[in-house]
């Protein structure tokens, strides 16, 4: 059973004096999917790295707690355990080399076992259903400088799944998707979420974001602005003075839908 939770306290980022994230607590607890929302340079990306230790903030903490290790820094858990419950998918990533797509599939297994060992059973297995979630099956001998935005965006959402984390914080995940694939990896995410883990994902398709998270948080300038479920989120108020547009928004059992209608600033 996953137990793991992410929260973040007090984080801010300072860059040549300016407070890229600040004063930002967020926590995310197992069984939710949130949804990271604001305009570009609000902060998502950012906030996303420090959630994901890549970046240290240069204030405030952010912990980790299971069964194993209640509430313990993010930053002094092995590398090696972290990447065991945490997996982070970033906006933009680019293959250095021309492997196979099944075989950069296979590297979200890395934590799992030391660097020359071999693959275990449920290695194979994992890295077997992760191609098949995405349906990448057929492309599994593909080199992966040869694929599409989407299909490497696929590749790259299906090594995250390989590795089977707790936690999956993901920096626009659909972005380079068409709108079937987009749904299809809506769907995944939230999956990954009902399975009892948490996802962390900065999205820019508000009626997905609506659609699918539990929660939203809305950030700005650094700052979170809002943090609920998306009806309370995604108000017009909150459009006008986050993306400073006019919106149609229509609250449905089956989510939020948002036309926008005219800049306002």
């Amino acid at each position: 059973m996953m137990t793991t939770t992410l929260i973040a306290r007090n984080i801010s980022v300072i860059r040549d004096n300016n407070r890229i994230i600040d004063n930002v607590d967020v926590q995310l607890l197992p069984g939710e999917f949130v949804g990271l929302i604001g305009p570009n340079g609000a902060g998502k990306s950012s906030l996303l790295r420090v959630l994901a230790g890549l970046h240290k903030a240069d204030e405030g903490q952010v912990t980790l707690g299971n069964n194993k290790h209640p509430d313990v820094l993010l930053q002094q858990l092995p590398d090696r355990e972290r990447a065991q419950l945490l997996a982070y998918l970033p906006q933009q990533e680019t293959p250095a080399w021309p492997l196979q797509v099944e075989h950069l599939v296979g590297l979200g297994r890395a934590p799992w076992h030391t660097p020359m060992g071999r693959k275990s059973e449920r290695d194979a297995q994992a890295i077997e259903r992760a191609l098949q979630i995405t349906d990448l099956t057929d492309f599994r001998h593909r080199i992966v400088t040869t694929l599409s935005g989407g299909e490497l965006q696929r590749s790259l959402l299906a090594r995250v799944f390989a590795g089977e984390p707790e936690i999956i914080l993901a920096d626009e995940p659909i972005a380079a998707l068409d709108p079937y694939h987009q749904l299809h990896m809506m769907e995944l995410l939230a999956e990954h979420a009902q399975q009892g883990a948490a996802v962390f994902a900065a999205l820019h398709d508000l009626s997905l974001a609506a659609r699918f998270c539990s929660r939203l948080v809305l950030i700005h300038h650094g700052k979170i602005v809002a943090d609920g479920q998306p009806v309370n989120v995604l108000t017009t108020e909150n459009l006008q003075q986050v993306y400073g547009i006019s919106a149609y928004v229509e609250c449905r059992e089956d989510g939020v839908v948002i036309i926008p209608r005219k800049r306002v600033i």
